[in-house]
């Protein structure tokens, strides 16, 4: 019997164009003989449209853009799909999105209320996840080595903008990266080597959150690694970024192409072992289920630093995860179905909670 597969993708978020991508790419790695397909598109106004099951090919985006007239329904009212469809639902639900309102713990939270089984993290992980201040304080619970980093709300930055800067140049210094709390994807991410441009790079993240994370920039390697599984996680080799431009910001990963990803990463075992180590630790620290993606940075004198754990990271066969697990051993479709076997089991294992005394 095929698996019922409801596939949600797009969301009122600025990564909206990735998980375009992301949907697109699952789409065609989908064995058809094993899953039916159900397609639901939420425009970047955050409207959820219901488009048909589908039966053939799919080669662009564009035929994954269903208009508001073609069965637009409330987020609220996503029961009624499945009640629509079928007398069992949908047996599984794979989250395509990127960014707030998707990644971080919302979505994951109505497919809780629901008890729908989906891929990827719960809501605590794709929360804590999501909140680069909160992920990194819980990260700093666990012990785990991080660069210097501080944050501001724009309640706390407006009006007080040269003390906020003086405080920076103080605690963090320059060259320093500033970046949207809540964002992913390297959107409204800034670097800055002077007050002009610290200045600047405030205003630019401030667009995108209400809340800004400021880091410190360390001369090191981009080195990741992807982690699969639920309570015992698996880890891949390790890929380097290698930007071609300062840094690696949106235009870099997804426009520009200005980047090389070398898999796998020339490292000792010592630093590998070291790199995997942290990896795991940093999921289960945040409770993580499904996949992340763990991001350091690795000194020259082989230092290493957690960045972050990327909970939804990108996930066409070009991105960096996909890459990373292909060089494992594990190819694109194949990883689609085993992150999809482990949302079943997760599920599975949470129904045997006892919720009555």
């Amino acid at each position: 019997m095929k698996i019922r597969l409801g596939l949600l993708y797009g969301g009122k978020s600025a990564e909206h164009k990735v998980s375009m991508q992301t949907a697109l790419a699952v789409i065609k790695a989908l064995d058809a003989s094993k899953f039916d397909i159900h397609p639901i598109y939420i425009n970047e106004e955050g409207q959820w449209i219901k488009g048909p099951q589908l039966e053939g090919p799919v080669d662009s985006v564009k035929q994954l853009e269903f208009g508001a007239n073609e069965g637009a329904i409330e987020a609220t009212g996503f029961n009624s799909i499945v009640a629509q469809d079928s007398s069992e639902g949908f047996d599984v639900v794979f989250p395509l999105l990127h960014g707030p309102n998707g990644e971080d713990g919302t979505v994951q939270g109505l497919l809780e209320l629901l008890n729908i089984p989906y891929v990827g993290n719960g809501v605590l992980a794709s929360s804590a996840g999501m909140d680069k201040v909160i992920m990194k304080n819980i990260f700093a619970q666990a012990g785990l080595t991080q660069v210097g980093y501080s944050s501001y709300l724009r309640s706390e930055y407006t009006g007080n903008e040269e003390a906020v800067c003086d405080e920076v140049e103080k605690e963090i210094g320059y060259p320093c990266f500033v970046k949207p709390a809540n964002l992913g994807s390297s959107v409204g991410i800034s670097k800055a080597d002077n007050r002009e441009e610290l200045l600047a790079a405030f205003a630019e993240a401030f667009q995108f959150d209400r809340k800004v994370i400021i880091e410190e920039g360390v001369k090191a390697r981009e080195v990741e690694l992807g982690v699969i599984g639920n309570d015992h996680p698996e880890v891949s080799v390790a890929g380097e970024i290698i930007p071609k431009k300062d840094f690696y910001d949106y235009k870099a990963k997804y426009e520009d192409g200005d980047t090389a990803l070398v898999i796998p990463a020339e490292l000792t075992e010592e630093e590998y072992a070291n790199l995997k180590e942290m990896a795991v630790k940093a999921y289960k620290a945040l409770d993580c289920s499904g996949l992340v993606r763990a991001d350091f940075f690795l000194t020259g004198d082989g230092k290493a630093y957690i960045n972050e754990v990327n909970t939804m990271p990108g996930f066409t066969p070009f991105s960096m995860f996909p890459l990373l697990w292909k060089h494992t051993g594990v190819d694109y479709p194949e990883l689609i179905e085993k992150l999809i076997q482990l949302a079943l089991d997760r599920h599975a294992e949470k129904q045997k909670i006892k919720y009555t005394i």
